[in-house]
C-alpha cells in the first residue's frame, strides 16, 4: 500500500513548522536577536521517509536551536522548559576567554555595555559581560520552533486521519 495522501500530509505539517520557526527567527523583538548570522535559519530542516508500512518524520537544527528555543536556566535563576541549566562550576567565561564567542555576537549587533562612569566598553569586555550575565541568568526560551509545531500537531491527527483513509479507499480499491 502506498502512503501518497499521508506522505502529502506530514509534508505540509513539516513545511508549515519550518516555515512557521523561520518567520518566528526573523521577526524583532524577542525572536530577532536568534538569526544574526543566519545560521540557525539556514539549518532548519526535516527528513521524512514513508515506507510500505510505516514512516517516520525528523526535524533537524543547529545544536545550539534547542537552547535559544527551550531556555536555559542559570545559576542565580531563570526561566527554562528544559532541563538544561548553568551550574556554579560552568566554565562560560573560559569559553568565552577561548573562542570569543560572545565578544563576536556583540561586535555583530553592536552592543557595548557601559562601565560605572558611563564609558563603552570594548566588544571583548562587553562579550565577558554578556557570559557573566547569561550564566548567571540563563536564556529566555523563545519557542519559536515548539509553537509552530504545537500548533500544527493539534490540528494534524484528523488530517493525517482523513489522508490516510484515502490512502486506504485507494488501496482497496485497486486490490478489489
Amino acid at each position: 500500500m502506498t502512503l501518497k495522501e499521508t506522505n502529502k500530509a506530514l509534508n505540509n505539517f513539516a513545511k508549515y513548522v519550518i516555515q512557521q520557526s523561520r518567520t518566528n527567527l526573523t521577526k524583532g523583538g524577542k525572536y530577532g536577536t536568534y538569526n544574526a548570522t543566519g545560521k540557525l535559519y539556514e539549518s532548519l530542516g526535516y527528513d521524512l521517509k514513508t515506507h510500505p508500512n510505516s514512516f517516520s518524520l525528523a526535524f533537524f537544527m543547529e545544536n545550539y536551536g534547542e537552547f535559544k528555543d527551550r531556555g536555559v536556566r542559570g545559576v542565580k535563576g531563570g526561566k527554562s522548559y528544559s532541563n538544561f541549566s548553568y551550574k556554579t562550576s560552568s566554565n562560560l567565561i573560559g569559553l568565552e576567554y577561548n573562542t570569543g564567542v560572545f565578544s563576536k555576537w556583540a561586535k555583530l549587533r553592536k552592543k557595548q555595555f557601559r562601565d560605572k562612569k558611563g564609558r563603552f566598553l570594548s566588544y571583548e569586555q562587553s562579550g565577558y559581560a554578556l557570559a557573566n550575565i547569561i550564566k548567571n541568568y540563563g536564556i529566555k526560551p523563545s519557542l519559536f520552533f515548539t509553537k509552530p509545531f504545537e500548533k500544527a500537531f493539534d490540528r494534524l491527527p484528523d488530517e493525517l486521519i482523513e489522508r490516510f483513509a484515502l490512502d486506504l479507499e485507494q488501496f482497496l480499491d485497486t486490490t478489489t
